[in-house]
């Protein structure tokens, strides 16, 4: 029994308030998700209540009716929430919704939200969730990030806005997140509560079809799933794949992440981007074919920064912040004709209280916002403290394959790279110049060994402008990928 398959069945044997049905494939790793739910719940189990979907605004009505803790059966066909915009389904803490094979709530384009308000332990088994008009960076099902909810065997596609949001324990198994406008799940709580998350199973697919980086240059608001302040997630097992944006995108103050066993493909940016972040576990993982949208969009305009597959920004393991490793390890993965590797970037000008830090209002979680102010910052401990550092990464016993043939480029891709830029500002910053280039190369730990590569992979360290061979990058000063392979055989000294 393999580790995902034997996690769920687990997982399943405590959940008491219906059987689980058996999930297909989970043995085999990533794989179809979406037209492929286990068919379910053919009759309503004994004590539910049946939704009738011609009755329009029934499953509504008959929640409302009901105390907590209720089980709702759907029958098969779709059913409506009236057409008023904020026409929704509020559950009260415990209840269960069971989807009968074809049984799918619409919102027509009508409705904003599905699910909403903050009921706690929420169970949706077997529904499909679709066409409801969510606002930006608002979700459909837990439009209000209630915590303890399980979504299992459902598929929540073709919405506006977010499919779903999160909460402190949610569970996310075995369902389809597929071309929703914004994200797949948009993992974001009032007050940066959520802990002890779980995706496992799922396929992540198609999503932000709004195109949101055009609507709103800059806003950072787009990709398969995005999390922020998450302090705990477990992503296992996951298909993560033709995202238009990142696959994956962790952002600000995340830390604890295992992404294990997870297929990460054809996403048009990074298939992960960990972002002002701390300690994460990467292990296990294939990553084929991403990056390239975002390659050559970057090539065509000349600019030559480090597009990457696996992109850290400003993030790293800090062992003062609780979680199960106090590093970044990213191991046993393999890479596939990506556009690019892993970049290691830490922006010179980005930190607590800098009008560089895009995460308005943000402070690392090692240091007071009142310390990062001029005339402080440039003393111990503010001065470490007020970084978020990407440091503590230890890139080891991974596979990195790259053919610019089937990738299609030129130049600017096949890369691995470590670099910053030049401090700049804001004037009372005591970062400027090379400080923060010398200190992410060489000073914060950032280490690739044991590795295994074949292609023509180059390497870029320090700023944009050094790019080395294998031969320059593994001599001195940056001493990196000892006991590599450059060959493709199996790495080892």
């Amino acid at each position: 029994m393999g580790r995902s398959r034997a996690v769920l069945v687990a997982a399943c044997s405590l959940l008491v308030a219906v059987a689980c049905p058996v999930v297909a494939g989970a043995a085999d790793g990533p794989g179809p998700v979406c037209g492929h739910q286990p068919a379910a719940y053919e009759q309503p189990p004994s004590g539910a209540v049946t939704v009738d979907p011609a009755v329009d605004g029934d499953l509504a009505a008959k929640t409302a009716a009901h105390p907590a803790g209720t089980t709702f059966w759907l029958r098969p066909g779709t059913h409506t929430l009236g057409k008023d915009e904020f026409g929704q389904v509020v559950p009260k803490d415990g209840d269960v919704y069971l989807g009968a094979p074809g049984a799918v709530v619409d919102g027509r384009g009508i409705n904003r939200a599905a699910f909403t308000q903050r009921a706690r332990n929420v169970e949706i088994r077997g529904l499909t969730v679709r066409g409801f008009a969510a606002l930006q960076d608002q979700g459909v099902v837990n439009h209000d990030s209630g915590d303890g909810w399980l979504i299992e065997n459902t598929t929540i596609e073709d919405n506006a806005g977010a499919g779903l949001m999160a909460g402190a324990g949610q569970v996310v198994r075995h369902s389809c997140l597929r071309n929703n406008g914004q994200y797949g799940l948009n993992a974001y709580q009032e007050g940066d509560g959520i802990t002890g998350l779980v995706l496992e199973g799922n396929e992540i697919t198609g999503n932000n079809t709004g195109d949101w980086e055009a609507k709103v240059p800059g806003c950072g608001c787009s990709g398969g799933a995005k999390f922020w302040a998450v302090n705990g997630a477990d992503i296992r097992g996951n298909w993560v794949h033709g995202n238009h944006g990142a696959g994956l995108w962790a952002d600000t103050n995340n830390n604890d992440f295992l992404v294990e066993d997870n297929l990460f493909e054809a996403n048009d940016a990074e298939a992960l981007f960990y972002e002002t972040s701390y300690n994460l576990v990467l292990r296990g993982n294939t990553f084929r074919r991403n990056t390239l949208v975002q390659g050559r969009v970057f090539a065509a305009r000349g600019d030559n920064f480090p597009a990457a597959t696996v992109y850290l920004s400003e993030s790293g393991g800090d062992p003062r912040v609780r979680a199960r490793t106090s590093a970044v390890d990213i191991s046993g993965n393999t890479f596939e004709d990506n556009w690019a590797g892993i970049t290691l970037w830490e922006n010179a000008d980005r930190f607590c209280n800098s009008p560089a830090n895009t995460s308005t209002g943000y402070c690392t979680k090692v240091a007071a916002k009142s310390s990062c102010t001029a005339g402080t910052i440039e003393k111990a401990p503010a001065y470490d403290d007020c970084r978020w550092k990407t440091q503590r990464v230890e890139i080891h016993g991974n596979t990195f394959r790259f053919d610019a043939g089937r990738v299609g480029c030129t130049s600017l891709c096949g890369r691995m790279a470590v670099l910053s830029n030049f401090g700049t500002f804001p004037d009372w910053s005591p970062y400027k110049g090379t400080v923060i280039e010398e200190a992410i190369t060489f000073r914060q730990a950032n280490r690739w060994h044991d590795n295994s590569y074949s292609g023509p992979w180059t390497f870029v360290a320090h700023d944009t402008s050094k790019t080395v061979d294998a031969a320059g990058w593994k001599a001195k000063p940056y001493s990196q990928d000892q006991c590599s392979s450059f060959t493709g055989g199996p790495a080892g000294c």
